[in-house]
């Protein structure tokens, strides 16, 4: 009896004395396994304590709040004093060096979380990021609800709340990581006929944080606090699609190019709604030098939002995506790869090849690898020999000009497929019968594929405007 109360005390205090950027074994949600665990941050709720943990060596997306009995606190890693070691509340993934330079301008106004980390880490981030910088914007639109905003103000860190007219909802490659962004701030959102549960955080406004759920107009993405509330929007809003051009229909599927420059108020909302589901990507400032490629499925009822990917009006890396995002009731049936494949089909008309900006989500790399995989091995099949009874031969730039990827992604994907071999002095792809069965069987299941025809859509060079 005395050894089971000693034991049960020494956990007691073990529980309590954990703090922000201790490392520990927790139970992981609907599973058995219990891998190390690094906690962001702590709060208590009538008379109960719950901890914000992030999955070490897991993508952020898994991250939550657990209670105590999800904790095994015999094997608890303090975090030094000299803020180095593990737990020092810094991102537990290696950071990416961001293709672009940092573009946040830091505000005033208070941080979301009061506590003292909170606190620290912003003002760090604000010390940081005092220079202002030019052109790295995301997704901008304007909704035909309301004019679009005068210019706004020096743009708030993301995580703060804003205090004046919201920023533009630009995303660009994420380059910082502090203890408010690391952590989820919206529990639910209501987008038409679909509830979905955020993967990360994204700085909607602070009223907006402590809803139970945010409803979401799915043809403006205007957001509101009840349903209630949405439902007066509906009856005023008189969009049933993206607020732009529409480039290409077929079947249910179209895409609307959307200016940045003139469609602020709508890409501003896309972006916040796109940050619920990025996190290698941040908000920051002007959305101008962008253009937005928003698909939809169309029904009697309008044209739905399925996904979207945003490219630089001029980009000087050959950039043919800034961002792109399946909204997740559409993952896993084939979107992702019809927008990879509507950026390349671009390319080819504006007679370029093309990559995405760096880096790329887990999910956004493994659709860009099947793509670039399937689209090469599609026309090593294909190819004719010049002369009969000879093997076919086609070159590395050849291949490229046929499908408008970037040598540098060719030669990466026939490396990781195990197709280039060196052959008496000189280097040539070979294919094998399981690789072939392989690609046939995948090819099969694609259903919806760009149809070329079906694109009407005229590259501006943007070089020779004087504005956007």
């Amino acid at each position: 009896m005395i050894e089971e109360h000693d034991e049960r005390e020494t956990i007691c205090d073990s529980v309590n004395s954990l703090v922000e950027g201790c490392r520990l074994p927790v139970r992981m949600p609907s599973t058995d396994d219990w891998p190390l665990a690094e906690i962001i941050s702590l709060k208590e709720m009538r008379g109960a304590k719950f901890y914000y943990v992030h999955f070490v060596d897991f993508n952020k997306r898994l991250d939550g709040w657990v209670t105590e009995e999800c904790l095994d606190t015999r094997k608890v890693q303090y975090p030094r004093k000299d803020g180095t070691g593990p737990g020092t509340g810094s991102a537990t993934p290696k950071k990416q060096v961001p293709s672009r330079p940092p573009s946040l301008t830091p505000s005033n106004s208070e941080p979301v979380n009061g506590s003292a980390a909170a606190q620290a880490a912003i003002q760090l981030q604000q010390k940081k990021l005092s220079r202002k910088r030019k052109g790295t914007f995301m997704d901008n639109e304007d909704s035909q609800e309301a004019p679009a905003p005068p210019p706004p103000p020096p743009a708030p860190v993301a995580g703060q709340p804003t205090t004046g007219p919201r920023p533009t909802g630009s995303l660009v490659a994420h380059h910082h990581d502090d203890v408010v962004t690391r952590m989820k701030n919206i529990e639910l959102i209501e987008l038409g006929r679909h509830r979905i549960k955020p993967w990360y955080f994204s700085p909607y406004p602070q009223e907006m944080v402590n809803l139970p759920c945010i409803y979401i107009c799915e043809f403006c993405l205007t957001y509101r606090k009840s349903r209630k509330c949405l439902e007066r929007h509906l009856v005023k809003c008189n969009l049933r699609h993206p607020p732009g051009n529409e480039i290409y229909r077929k079947g249910s599927i179209s895409f609307f190019e959307i200016d940045g420059r003139k469609n602020k108020n709508y890409a501003q909302n896309l972006c916040l709604l796109a940050k619920l589901f990025l996190d290698h990507k941040t908000l920051c400032y002007d959305t101008d030098p962008f253009l937005f490629y928003v698909m939809t499925d169309f029904d009697s009822r309008g044209f739905h939002i399925v996904g979207y990917f945003s490219k630089e009006k001029e980009s000087t890396e050959d950039y043919n995506v800034a961002c792109i995002l399946t909204l997740p009731p559409y993952q896993r049936k084939g979107y992702g790869k019809l927008l990879i494949e509507f950026s390349y089909e671009l390319s080819k008309f504006e007679g370029k090849t093309g990559s995405p900006e760096k880096p790329l989500s887990d999910l956004g790399l493994l659709s860009y690898r099947s793509y670039w995989a399937h689209t090469i091995l599609d026309i090593l099949l294909n190819v004719k020999p010049l002369v009969e009874n000879e093997k076919a031969q086609i070159t590395i730039n050849e291949i490229c000009e046929l499908t408008s990827i970037k040598k540098e992604d060719v030669i990466s994907t026939l490396q990781n497929l195990n197709l280039i071999n060196y052959y008496k002095g000189q280097y040539i792809v070979t294919l094998n019968r399981d690789i072939i069965e392989q690609h046939s069987a995948a090819m099969a299941k694609r259903s919806i594929r760009i149809d070329p025809k079906c694109l009407h859509w005229t590259p501006k060079d943007w070089s020779v405007r004087a504005k956007w």
